[in-house]
């Protein structure tokens, strides 16, 4: 359901929650601590920028910082900044008829409606308050967030 664009883009911004603090942070300190192309976490930032997730900062000590803070920032808007809006046009609707659409339609419109009640459910600050649950921590459970395991290991030891 998610590209690994918007997991990219998860990551990160989850990483510049817990390690970044207010100063701009740039892409590729964040690649390097992640495991991930500097060029393409440039890119993934760069959509967050023009959507407004993430402020730009040029000059030597640039980067990129929140635009908002973590309580106000939606998953939604995380993935529709990353993969583009979520629409639900499932059937031809260019006929306006008084019949009733299909079963399949009504299937995939409840879809919809709980994919985007789920995403405008969770913010950055619930998923950076746990990115990777204790359990994955202690037994090395895979996990998609798996990269900023080291994050929240060193994070407990301090």
């Amino acid at each position: 359901m998610l590209t690994k664009t918007s997991e990219a883009g998860v990551q990160a911004l989850i990483y510049m929650v817990r390690c970044a603090g207010t100063d701009p942070v740039s892409p590729r300190s964040m690649a390097t601590a992640l495991g991930l192309s500097a060029s393409y976490l440039a890119k993934v930032t760069g959509m967050l920028v023009k959507a407004g997730v993430l402020m730009a900062h040029r000059g030597v000590k640039g980067g990129v910082t929140l635009a908002k803070n973590p309580e106000q920032i939606l998953l939604l808007d995380i993935i529709q900044a990353l993969q583009g809006l979520i629409v639900g046009n499932y059937c031809d609707m260019t006929s306006h008829h008084e019949e009733p659409v299909c079963a399949f339609h009504s299937a995939m419109v409840e879809v919809h409606e709980a994919t985007l009640a789920a995403l405008s459910k969770w913010t950055l600050a619930d998923l950076a308050a746990q990115p990777v649950s204790a359990e994955a921590v202690e037994k090395h459970v895979p996990c998609r967030m798996e990269c900023l395991r080291r994050l929240v290991v060193s994070q407990a030891s301090d």
